[in-house]
């Protein structure tokens, strides 16, 4: 059973609904004692990083799943819940992140060149890393494959698990994986048959 981390943000339906068209059972919860009887953790996210990361920590969510991941249950971050994967975010502030992942989030301003847009929106291809053509959330897709992106900020100093990158101007993290634990910036959710076919890959894992 696959559960979808209801903390209160995140598009937890049509994720639900892309689980379903692949035949995945799944539930939404934000209730600790179900998050330890899944199979694997999906944790959305969409908004601010602070505000999402207080939530994060009602009933102690971060901690279990801090505990889950550590145990080696596969666990996928999508958007915001990629970033709070990560050591911190340097988002309206400093605010530290769940430390699954080395590195930091940072405004993509940073490093675009002038004249993009920010929020990156929209199609963008996957550039993989060599690591990334051989993940096993991405066997299912090839290199340049499109997938669809909704974020100004983005995970920066964590290039030994970058799996794959989206050029916006400049080289941007489009997705990381440590061991267990995987990260997308992109919503699978929203990406049509390349998203449903990542989601798939990612819940045959154990």
């Amino acid at each position: 059973m696959t559960v979808i981390v209801d903390y209160g943000v995140g598009n937890l339906f049509s994720l639900k609904s892309s689980l379903t068209c692949i035949g995945v059972e799944s539930i939404i919860s934000g209730k600790p004692e179900m998050i330890r009887k899944a199979d694997r953790i999906i944790l959305p996210g969409v908004g601010a990083f602070t505000d999402a990361r207080e939530k994060l920590s009602v009933n102690g969510i971060d901690e279990v799943l801090i505990n889950e991941a550590q145990k080696g249950k596969p666990l996928m971050g999508i958007c915001l819940g990629m970033q709070m994967l990560f050591d911190r975010s340097y988002e309206y502030g400093v605010t530290e992140g769940l430390g699954l992942i080395p590195g930091e989030v940072r405004h993509i301003a940073n490093v675009i060149p002038m004249g993009y847009k920010v929020p990156h929106i929209g199609w963008n291809s996957l550039l993989m890393s060599d690591s990334g053509k051989r993940s096993a959330v991405f066997k299912y897709i090839t290199e340049g494959d499109y997938v669809y992106f909704v974020h100004s900020y983005s995970g920066m100093e964590c290039d030994e698990n970058i799996i794959a990158e989206a050029d916006y101007g400049a080289l941007l993290t489009a997705a990381v994986a440590k061991d267990n634990v995987y990260g997308m910036q992109f919503h699978p959710e929203k990406s049509g048959e390349v998203g449903l076919k990542i989601l798939k890959a990612f819940c045959e894992l154990s």
